[in-house]
């Protein structure tokens, strides 16, 4: 067992003994240490006023991403760099981000100033330069009630790298940061509840055989709720980042196989070059800090029926591997779902990686998202389509939904009638007919029974337009 919980605060070496390991960031911060400048607005990972920059050592350098510290454990700091507001002024000197808000008036109440500025202070270390595009991506988590955002744009586009107090002492951070990093099993207890930090896939299985009760931690942006919101005391929770297993990314010609707690922002690059739609639906599914927080593994094993995930990986033929003591085995994510929120998952097993097949060349992708809101929203709808061509003749369709059932659910009936059949208009205006009586799915404040049922087969007809080059998929607004 491990005494301690060793972080950087800002530059500042911490140890923490008797302390709850499921705190979350934000509460240790305010509480704990008396640093007010995070603040707490939604408390799910939403405002983004709560942003804060964790540093960790990635392939020898520092990485630097925003984090929304309201579903943040303390736990998940061991052996990392926790970056607030406060620390980037430096011998009375405002930070260059900082500055720039000053300059262009990006602040008016404040509440939420401390937030943008962190998120762009990730940005500021790791793209050194950015467009307005970019800058609309990385804010996309955070809101504003005052200023109509458009200073605080203004005032992202005037910045340029010029170095801070933290490049000057990268090496110096990353001295400490290697001396409280440790290999073997760590656990940390206190307050009822226990922290394991495995370091290889075998340690990890022996803890889930162990302890098959406890809470598997990747990115927590759904674990992290239970905190913040429903003040829930968890016994045991294994963290998934140190192990190497389920952070490898390979892509060979044929696949891209990842590991269970890759995060979205790291998969980003992957799906841009092989699955566009895909790509851009992940960039609506939650905000830069989400993105870099969350998995897809974890996205798909909380097994929400309105999961964006799993309608896209079912329409792409992928597949995920469990493994446990007793082995490994490989299903396909259209199986993978039993009922609501349950999974063919044992209680001994974890979710390893999951395998997409790259596209073939005949082949047509596309994922379309129905939301209230377009950036950060949990969908109404959410329907993915992949169809193979021979000639003009539908050779293979696999068309997935979330949101028209208790599971994400292929609409088999369906993808039946249209194999073998001439992609055209008429037939696709007859499948949409059918796919209107395939499923009966809940009436809520998303949207009726109805809505979805008009909704899903109109996505349909927005595939069919999109795959005949008469509509333009426009699944990313473009600023200028």
């Amino acid at each position: 067992m491990v005494d301690s919980i060793q972080f950087l605060l800002n530059q500042e070496l911490i140890s923490l003994r008797d302390i709850n390991p499921s705190m979350t960031v934000l509460q240790y911060l305010r509480e704990k240490q008396s640093i007010m400048g995070t603040k707490e607005g939604c408390a799910e990972g939403d405002c983004g006023a709560c942003s804060v920059v964790l540093v960790e050592i990635v392939n020898g350098e520092l990485s630097y991403k925003a984090i929304n510290s309201c579903i943040l454990f303390v736990g998940s700091l061991h052996g990392k760099q926790l970056i607030t507001v406060e620390g980037l002024k430096y011998q009375n000197k405002l930070h260059p981000v900082q500055q720039a808000m000053v300059d262009f008036h990006g602040s008016q109440c404040g509440f939420c100033t401390p937030g943008f500025i962190m998120a762009l202070f990730a940005m500021y270390h790791m793209q050194k330069s950015f467009t307005v595009n970019e800058i609309h991506n990385q804010l996309a988590g955070n809101l504003c009630r005052c200023t109509g955002y458009r200073p605080i744009i203004d005032a992202a586009a005037s910045i340029q790298f010029s170095g801070d107090h933290f490049e000057d002492k990268k090496e110096e951070t990353k001295t400490l940061l290697l001396s409280i990093v440790k290999g073997g099993l760590l656990t940390f207890r206190s307050e009822g509840t226990t922290f394991f930090i495995p370091d290889s896939l075998e340690s990890l299985l022996e803890l889930r055989q162990k302890y098959p009760d406890a809470r598997l931690l990747a990115g927590g942006t759904d674990l992290g709720l239970m905190i913040s919101k429903h003040f829930q005391v968890l016994s045991e929770i294994i963290l998934l980042g140190n192990v190497s297993e389920l952070k490898d990314v390979t892509e060979t010609e044929d696949q891209l196989s990842f590991g269970a707690a890759v995060s979205y922002t790291d998969l980003l690059p992957h799906f841009e070059n092989n699955f566009p739609s895909l790509y851009k639906m992940v960039l609506r599914l939650g905000s830069t800090q989400i993105r870099n927080s969350g998995s897809m593994g974890g996205n798909i094993m909380n097994a929400s029926p309105i999961g964006d995930s799993s309608p896209a990986l079912m329409a792409l033929g992928a597949s995920v591997t469990l493994a446990s003591l007793n082995g490994e085995r490989e299903v396909l994510i259209s199986d993978l779902f039993v009922d609501y929120r349950k999974t063919t998952l044992h209680e001994e097993e974890v979710l390893l990686s999951i395998k997409i097949p790259k596209l073939k060349e005949k082949q047509t992708f596309e994922v379309f998202k129905i939301s209230k809101r377009f950036d950060q929203d949990i969908s109404t709808c959410c329907g993915a389509f992949c169809v193979e061509f021979d000639d003009s003749i539908v050779k293979e369709v696999k068309i997935a939904f979330g949101g028209m059932a208790a599971t994400p659910i292929r609409a088999k009936n369906t993808e039946g009638f249209l194999t073998g059949k001439q992609w055209t208009e008429e037939t696709v205006e007859q499948a949409e007919k059918l796919l209107q009586e395939e499923f009966t799915p809940m009436s809520d404040f998303r949207g009726s029974a109805w809505y979805r049922t008009k909704v899903s087969s109109n996505l349909l007809k927005k595939f069919y337009l999109v795959s005949t080059n008469q509509l333009e998929d426009t699944g990313v607004v473009h600023y200028e």
